[in-house]
């Protein structure tokens, strides 16, 4: 349909699990899961449903006709009716008892909630994916050194390895907030229009302990714990908020992550995949541009974005319902979701396959170093050989004045520790100016810390979601 606008996160960067579980098909197929439960419910607590009836429900769950659905649409104006009208169509004998007693939320709210689960925890397998990649980097460089930056100045050499891991600690946060949001999913029910369960109690001829059991029947059946204790129509629409709060989170994460490849890109110390015949350019033949990055970057700044639609959706309900909010809704929480897959894809991707040059770090480190062991020279040749602390401390501002003019206005390379080599009055050899000056010696507790990450709270993670399907980062384009 090349004459026709299509959703890129569809054709281009969404995965085919999360489009599946946002399709039609899924949805649909939910909508009828949910009215074959609530006939099963409602036969089990004494209403004259037949099991021939349920049985027919049942053996047409997936068997939609969606061109009747959308003629039914066109004279009803309405899309759940029309999928009652289909579903009855193809359940002839079940048709009088089909969605009977419930409102349209009943079907839309709980599939959304539904949906929703199921896509958190398909955000989950991904994110246990990206961990590992992540833990597997830290272990691997925790122990080389490279500069640090603040204000992205040079500063305080670390360690790559501890680099990984602010980017692991963030997902890890975002992972808490994922377990708890999924914890605390209720399914809305069957609350009916106003959320008093008014039809229920008539159709239970006043036994307001069947309409509440109907509610934990139903949770029960769809595999919840419970329903939202109150609610008008619909389920507050704060959850929507919470829930895409947490997808925000992992692309405010992500966006940190792709920042920082970016400028490691730019300083030539790391390489994200380059496939063999795939072009950084179109006019510079040589460029190897961060294009998966700058796409996280991207598809981040609209999930951040996209956090305001439930929020002010959650802040403008009137009362007990307004539709105000369903348009909205069945975009912005569906792509939140459908962004938030393929920047998570892309990140393992990214981790997985990024390519390290450890010349080009130790380059830049050797470059801010010497500026940088002034402090380790001073008190060494103080304490060690006797020297006048303020006689050193002037000859290495000389010194480091001198180099620094070197290095910034004839674009020479930095000679600070030739010059105070050179320099009688620190009297070091060569081998102790090489040991005052060891990358090692300046990263603290950086490559111990990396480890007590990786051990103390990368692995318990790890290990508690081992059972998670594993996910294979597929970048299509």
């Amino acid at each position: 349909m090349h004459d026709q606008y299509q959703n890129p996160l569809c054709t281009r960067y969404a995965s085919e699990k999360m489009k599946k579980i946002f399709s039609d098909d899924n949805k649909f197929s939910t909508w009828r899961k949910l009215w074959v439960a609530l006939a099963e419910s409602e036969k089990e607590l004494g209403i004259n449903i037949s099991d021939a009836q349920i049985s027919q429900m049942k053996e047409n769950i997936y068997n939609i006709d969606y061109d009747y659905a959308l003629a039914r649409e066109r004279e009803v104006r309405h899309d759940v009716m029309s999928h009652v009208l289909a579903f009855g169509a193809a359940c002839p004998d079940a048709k009088p008892i089909i969605h009977l007693g419930a409102t349209s939320c009943y079907v839309g709210d709980n599939t959304d909630i539904i949906l929703m689960r199921e896509a958190l925890l398909h955000i989950k397998s991904i994110m246990i994916g990206t961990l590992e990649k992540l833990t597997e980097f830290a272990e691997k460089y925790k122990a080389l050194p490279t500069l640090a930056y603040t204000h992205f100045q040079a500063a305080q050499p670390t360690t790559l390895g501890k680099r990984a891991t602010l980017w692991a600690n963030d997902l890890v946060m975002d992972l808490q907030q994922l377990d708890f949001q999924l914890d605390n999913l209720k399914l809305l029910g069957c609350k009916g229009t106003t959320g008093t369960g008014a039809s229920f109690l008539e159709l239970f001829e006043g036994d307001g302990d069947k309409v509440k059991k109907l509610d934990e029947m139903i949770a029960e059946k769809m595999g919840f714990s419970g329903v939202y204790p109150v609610s008008g129509q619909t389920y507050s629409r704060k959850v929507d908020f919470y829930v895409l709060q947490v997808l925000s989170s992992i692309a405010q994460s992500a966006a940190k992550f792709s920042n920082d490849i970016r400028l490691m890109s730019h300083l030539k110390e790391v390489d994200e995949p380059f496939e063999e015949k795939q072009i950084g350019s179109s006019a510079m033949a040589y460029k190897r541009n961060p294009m998966r990055s700058e796409r996280i970057a991207a598809l981040s700044r609209y999930v951040i974005c996209d956090l305001q639609n439930p929020a002010i959706t959650a802040s403008t309900q009137w009362l007990e319902r307004t539709l105000d909010d369903s348009a909205n809704r069945r975009i912005s929480v569906p792509e939140a979701f459908l962004a938030t897959d393929s920047i998570l894809t892309l990140y393992m991707n990214v981790i997985g396959g990024l390519k390290v040059y450890p010349k080009m770090i130790e380059r830049h480190l050797d470059e801010e170093l010497p500026f940088m062991a002034t402090e380790n020279i001073l008190m060494y040749c103080v304490n060690e050989k006797g020297g006048d602390r303020q006689v050193l401390h002037e000859a290495i501002r000389r010194h480091s004045v001198a180099a620094g003019q070197q290095v910034k206005l004839y674009g020479k390379t930095n000679d600070l520790l030739d010059r105070i080599k050179e320099d009688e009055l620190f009297d070091l050899t060569e081998g102790e100016l090489a040991s005052l000056t060891d990358p090692a010696t300046f990263t603290g507790m950086a490559q111990a810390q990396t480890e007590n990450f990786i051990e103390n709270y990368m692995k318990p993670v790890l290990n508690a979601n081992k059972d998670l399907p594993h996910y294979e980062a597929i970048v299509r384009v």
